[in-house]
């Protein structure tokens, strides 16, 4: 695809920092919901036709898994509503959209790596509005690409592996142990998102850390990576209660042509470590 302006939407978060940073060799409009809400289509389609980008990256949504439980709406507007105007604005002058979506899908039962064939069966508010969100776009906009991806982090923000090294300091963390999923570095899916670009292979894409991890082999990775010495512990599910529940099991894998791999997840681990600017526990 012949790519030279990029709109990217939700351009404050963790992935919308990634995606800038990946892409800085090209036009690129970042906005976040201050200059852009993209639950007002109308607003959508005159933001569309003042930029004119050659494609869309929605990097937009809300993420707040456990108080979508009991703020639906928000999470629907964000998930569903807002994916479902921008394909709409986007196919309506004819441009490709990318979106991003989540493990979260999943309901985590089966035991083996979810491929993009695989059928989605969502336990949470959270869940059920991105999938919402997938077929939103599906049915707005055919020239798409929708990407999920699991466990995302990077420097800056609020994620796992921040949460985790700042708890350091204490004399043992405690951490699940019976959820799995595939963390992923999001200056390794941006990459991977700027190959996958360079295609006109449109559709649904895990894009993920390569292989698959529990929180607390997570936890340790870090540590280790870190050369933090904290005991770590394992607990179940049950002994850390939330308002929404999540997938068990939710490794994502890829069947998808072209095949585009993302390093294994400990590499991103390595390659955050090395750029963490925390304490130095």
């Amino acid at each position: 695809m012949n790519i030279h302006k990029l709109l990217i939407t939700g351009a404050q978060g963790q992935l919308g920092q990634a995606l800038q940073a990946q892409f800085v060799d090209h036009e690129v409009v970042a906005w976040d919901i201050q200059e852009l809400d993209i639950g007002q289509l109308e607003h959508v389609r005159k933001a569309l036709n003042h930029i004119r980008p050659d494609m869309v990256l929605n990097a937009a949504a809300f993420t707040q898994v456990d108080q979508a439980e009991t703020n639906h709406e928000a999470a629907y507007r964000g998930n569903a509503l807002g994916p479902r105007n921008l394909a709409l604005a986007t196919n309506e002058i004819g441009i490709p959209l990318v979106h991003f979506s989540t493990d979260y899908v999943f309901d985590g039962q089966q035991s083996r790596p979810y491929h993009e064939f695989d059928r989605p069966n969502p336990l949470s508010v959270y869940g059920q509005s991105k999938l919402a969100g997938e077929e939103e776009v599906q049915k707005g906009n055919p020239r798409h690409f929708i990407v999920r991806t699991s466990w995302l982090y990077q420097l800056g923000g609020k994620n796992f592996p921040q949460t985790i090294l700042r708890l350091a300091n204490q004399k043992q963390v405690r951490v699940v142990n019976d959820q799995f999923g595939s963390p992923t570095f999001a200056p390794h899916l941006a990459q991977a998102v700027s190959r996958l670009l360079e295609s006109d292979a449109f559709g649904t894409y895990h894009l993920a850390g390569s292989g698959g991890t529990s929180w607390y082999d997570f936890t340790k990775a870090l540590y280790q990576a870190r050369g933090i010495q904290t005991a770590v512990m394992p607990i179940p599910t049950s002994e850390y209660p939330l308002p929404a529940p999540r997938p068990g099991y939710a490794v994502l894998t890829s069947l998808q042509d072209p095949s585009i791999t993302l390093p294994p997840w400990e590499e991103g681990v390595r390659d955050f470590v090395a750029q963490w600017k925390g304490p130095n526990l």
